[in-house]
This record gives C-alpha cells, sequence and structure tokens, in this order.
C-alpha cells in the first residue's frame, strides 16, 4: 500500500472524527485544514476539497460551498463509521475504544 493512499485513508478519519466532535457535525473546509495540521498532515485547501468530494460521493459527508470554502456536514453513515457500525472502505479504520 502506498504512503500517499495510507495518509489519505489517515486524513478522511481525522475529518470523520473532527466532524462527529463538533454539537451540530459542521465545520468548514479551512478549519478542517488546520485540524488536519495537527495530526501532522499539512496540505492545501483544494487537497482537503479533493478529499471532502470524495467523503461526499461516499456518503459520508454532505456539502456545501460557502465562497472559497466548503462547509462538510457529517452524515449518520459517517458517524457509522466512526463508531465502528461500518466500515468505509478507503477510510482509515477507528480503533477499538481502549485500544
Amino acid at each position: 500500500m502506498s504512503f500517499d493512499r495510507l495518509m489519505r485513508e489517515e486524513a478522511r478519519l481525522i475529518i470523520l472524527r473532527t466532524l462527529e466532535e463538533q454539537p451540530d457535525g459542521r465545520l468548514n473546509s479551512e478549519l478542517l485544514r488546520l485540524a488536519l495540521e495537527t495530526f501532522g498532515i499539512s496540505k492545501s485547501r483544494d487537497w482537503v476539497h479533493d478529499e471532502l468530494n470524495w467523503l461526499r460521493d461516499m456518503s459520508a459527508v454532505t456539502l456545501v460551498e460557502a465562497s472559497t470554502v466548503r462547509v462538510a456536514q457529517i452524515t449518520a453513515k459517517g458517524s457509522d463509521h466512526v463508531a465502528r457500525r461500518l466500515v468505509i472502505e478507503g477510510v482509515k479504520r477507528p480503533s477499538r475504544p481502549g485500544a
């Protein structure tokens, strides 16, 4: 498995977890970019947009364009992945609680 693929799968999980932590399940792409940086993934906003588009295509998030950013909202499917109730191929699997 390539490093790029591993990083993308990790980033997608971080995005979903970050959205899941929000009271309304939403954040804009710039704040998600900053969240990724805290985990050592320093990428452009366009790269984050590409990952959000991929997550939208997998029905894990919905997107709304707002000027130069996109507002992502986690869906039930995205929440189910974070809670380990289902698996979205292409997104890193969350570790078990307490592991």
